[in-house]
């Protein structure tokens, strides 16, 4: 069982009597799994239960930073660098809705937060995946024009990250510790 199609990501494998087999989460909002005999018996199987958002978790803590993020008032005394660090590794880890949940909490921190309130450079993981959706979106022709939720939101993100460090007058910097040393390169050839 994992939660990536090619079983990379959060694999668990099961093998042998039921005592074997031990309850564990999956981040995201996907479970896939994959079932094999060695046909050395003919007992039925295997049977696991599969219990979708525990109420308390994800769900709960969106609902609850999302609401303290709405109030002017709370905001100052609000650990932002903390809470920002914290919720680019929770967007990185994360899939599907979960994803997009943490990438709206993080436009939110950054549109409320000054200057060193967040190390806008953890944003690496995401300029990364975000930059590789870029580059895929204009090799496909099937639907020019329409781009997938987490691209879109991806691109509001650093759209408005652009502009906030900009106004901060750190864009530079900001550019030069998102992107590699190759890409750099690449961008300059052109």
């Amino acid at each position: 069982m994992s939660s990536s199609s090619d079983f990379q990501q959060d694999r668990h494998s099961f093998s042998g009597s039921p005592q074997k087999w031990t309850d564990f989460e999956l981040p995201g909002d996907t479970l896939y799994y994959r079932f094999t005999s060695d046909m050395s018996n003919t007992e039925w199987g295997y049977k696991f239960t599969v219990t979708a958002g525990h109420l308390g978790r994800f769900q709960t803590g969106f609902e609850i930073l999302k609401q303290m993020l709405s109030e002017e008032r709370v905001i100052p005394h609000l650990p932002l660098a903390k809470i920002w660090e914290w919720q680019v590794g929770v967007a990185c880890r994360q899939t599907g809705h979960q994803r997009l949940k943490a990438i709206h909490l993080l436009l939110k921190i950054v549109q409320c937060s000054t200057q060193g309130d967040c190390d806008l450079t953890l944003l690496k993981p995401l300029w990364q995946l975000f930059t590789h959706m870029e580059n895929n979106s204009c090799h496909e022709t099937a639907k020019p024009g329409i781009l997938l939720p987490l691209h879109r939101a991806l691109a509001e993100l650093f759209f408005v990250t652009e502009n906030r460090v900009t106004e901060l007058g750190s864009l530079q910097e900001y550019l030069l510790a998102l992107n590699t040393e190759d890409h750099l390169h690449r961008c300059t050839a052109q």
